[in-house]
């Protein structure tokens, strides 16, 4: 049996739990939902005194925010709002915080896509 995964952005939770409950109805080995979000491992108790000490990365510089982690300050470096690397034009996935991930059997990916379309999701 091989097995092939989904990715899935939804504008709600209400969507992506539709579509899961007709890919557990599909037989669908897994499926997940989560909330993604661009505050990677942010503490936001944390204060940053810019001057006269140690810059934490361009997030920190730009966006004036402290990380408790190195890997947060990476990602927050990576943002569009900090690094400029973006032109702001793409809205594809504007809005679409809920993401499913999903692992079904090959021989149902073909309709698995279908159901999670059909709920609104984008893959």
């Amino acid at each position: 049996m091989t097995e092939r995964n989904i990715l899935a952005y939804f504008h709600s939770p209400e969507q992506a739990e539709g579509a899961r409950r007709k890919l557990l109805a599909l037989r669908a080995i897994d499926v997940s939902i989560d909330r993604i979000h661009t505050d990677a491992g942010a503490d936001t108790e944390l204060a940053m005194e810019m001057i006269g000490t140690d810059v934490g990365g361009l997030g920190a510089a730009v966006l004036g925010a402290a990380y408790a982690n190195r890997s947060a300050a990476i990602m927050s470096a990576a943002h569009p709002d900090a690094s400029g690397l973006s032109d702001h034009g793409d809205e594809t996935l504007a809005g679409r915080d809920i993401l499913l991930t999903a692992v079904v059997d090959d021989r149902e990916y073909a309709q698995a896509l279908r159901i999670v379309q059909e709920c609104g999701g984008m893959v």
